[in-house]
């Protein structure tokens, strides 16, 4: 790649905002999202654990090191092309851990149930999680069952826990990226918010558009083994690959240049998102990772990832940079350059 442009002074004059009730775009894991988190969730229960703001916090238990992180899933509809609530609950949990380089153990789940559920309904959901949990090779070890009024629920939500082992040695954190390392990407952007937008809109395209929804783990483990020197990983879901790159960009006080037409992108969610007017970098992925490693260990970690059957479709999209600090930008397929910012307001409501 040239030269990166510097983009200091390509700053947003207006405040922030001042919203005096929760919306749509708080749950969005974007600008909203992050200014929530920042000015409420930090000020009243911050400690240096929280602080780091990792996909799981990392405990030192005395005889090692544990990864802890708990998510809740509210998607809509329940069923969607290849998944439903109940894999993405697992597999979105078992990704969080696996995002601190950590090897999953165990998980909780708790269901939350709308007054009027068809048991049978229910049933399958709690099947394909048992059954996600089981190919995962992680034991769903504890839960919790709670009923809500017609009307309140949406169906079901499902809170999840898991803990894992971290390794000596593996330190992946959002604050780690460094000039000139490498942005790789495991696979496709887009599928799983497109294959859910396209259930609930009925929409219908020449070539079906189905979930990425896919356990990390044993990805991750893979890059361990070959002792890729990675300095950050994370699983771009709600906000796309841009508010992940973005939040990586801030916390790591670095820019990030990626070159747009190395992102790969599914044919159908290109075109479905040109039909909706939605980019896929800011669309949710529930099977993918973003990773950023060491500059002499970019095209190892490519082999790596597309040795492996979810990293297939792996491709390097871009570097760090040492100006633009806090922004991420992309070289466009015309030759020009666009700074990609954080998702602002809610995008897709409730995908994941």
């Amino acid at each position: 790649m040239s030269a990166p442009p510097n983009f200091d002074n390509w700053t947003c004059p207006l405040p922030l905002r001042d919203y005096p009730n929760i919306v749509l775009g708080h749950g969005s894991g974007g600008k909203l999202s992050s200014e929530l988190i920042e000015h409420l969730f930090m000020p009243a229960l911050g400690n240096p654990t929280l602080a780091s703001l990792r996909d799981s916090a990392v405990i030192d238990a005395g005889s090692g090191r544990l990864a802890f992180t708990t998510d809740s899933f509210v998607v809509r509809p329940l069923f969607f092309p290849g998944g439903c609530i109940g894999d993405l609950a697992v597999y979105g949990t078992i990704n969080d851990l696996a995002m601190s380089g950590a090897k999953p153990l165990c998980l909780s789940a708790a269901f939350i149930l709308e007054e009027g559920l068809p048991t049978a309904t229910l049933a399958r959901i709690v099947e394909a999680l048992a059954n996600a949990a089981r190919a995962a090779g992680v034991p769903i070890v504890t839960g919790d069952t709670k009923v809500v009024e017609k009307g309140h629920g949406d169906g079901c939500y499902i809170n999840t826990s898991g803990i894992g082992t971290i390794a000596d040695g593996v330190d992946f954190a959002p604050d780690k990226a460094r000039p000139g390392d490498r942005v790789l990407v495991s696979g496709a952007m887009g599928d799983h918010g497109m294959a859910v937008l396209s259930v609930r809109e009925g929409l219908e395209f020449d070539s079906p558009i189905t979930s990425d929804t896919a356990p990390l783990h044993e990805l991750v483990q893979a890059l361990v083994a070959a002792k890729v020197d990675v300095r950050v990983l994370r699983d771009p879901t709600r906000g796309g690959l841009a508010s992940s790159l973005n939040e990586i960009a801030a916390a790591s006080r670095v820019g990030i240049l990626l070159d747009e037409g190395k992102i790969p992108i599914h044919s159908a969610v290109r075109s479905a998102g040109d039909l909706l007017g939605l980019d896929p970098l800011f669309v949710a992925n529930e099977g993918k990772l973003v990773a950023i490693v060491a500059p002499e260990h970019g095209d190892k970690a490519l082999e790596v990832l597309r040795g492996h059957p979810l990293g297939r479709e792996a491709a390097l999209i871009g570097s760090v940079t040492a100006n633009n600090q806090g922004l991420v930008a992309a070289r466009t397929t015309i030759g020009g350059t666009r700074v990609v910012p954080m998702l602002t307001g809610e995008q897709l409501p409730r995908i994941c």
